[in-house]
C-alpha cells in the first residue's frame, strides 16, 4: 500500500482526479480514499459530498462515456465511514497523517451487502 509523504503527493491525486487528467485505470480504491480524505480536511461532510460527487460523475463522463458506475449509496457510506475515523483523529492531524490512517484502516467487512 502506498503512503504519502507529503501534502504535494495528495494534492497531485486530487488535481488528475478533478482534471481528469488520471487515466481510469490508475484511480483505484486508495485514489478514491485520498481523494476523500482531502475534500474533508477543508470542507464539511455536505460540502465534500457533493465535490466527491460532481468529481466523480465528471471523472465517469469523462473516461466511460457515461455514469452508469456512479453509485450514490457506495459515495454516501465510503464519505460517512471516512468522516467518521478522521473526527476520532482529531482536527490537529495533518493531511498527510489523515491520508496514510484512513489507506492503514480495516474497512473489512464494514460495507459488506452495499449495492449501487
Amino acid at each position: 500500500m502506498k503512503s504519502y509523504q507529503s501534502e504535494a503527493e495528495i494534492e497531485n491525486v486530487v488535481r488528475g482526479f478533478e482534471a481528469c487528467e488520471t487515466g481510469a485505470d490508475d484511480f483505484n480504491h486508495p485514489e478514491h480514499l485520498v481523494v476523500a480524505v482531502s475534500y474533508l480536511h477543508v470542507l464539511n461532510r455536505d460540502a465534500a459530498l457533493d465535490r466527491m460527487r460532481a468529481g466523480l460523475l465528471r471523472f465517469l463522463q469523462h473516461h466511460v462515456g457515461n455514469t452508469e458506475k456512479y453509485s450514490e449509496t457506495v459515495t454516501v457510506w465510503w464519505i460517512d465511514k471516512i468522516a467518521e475515523k478522521l473526527k476520532k483523529l482529531g482536527p490537529d492531524v495533518s493531511l498527510v497523517d489523515k491520508c496514510n490512517t484512513i489507506l492503514a484502516a480495516d474497512f473489512t467487512d464494514q460495507g459488506r451487502g452495499l449495492t449501487r
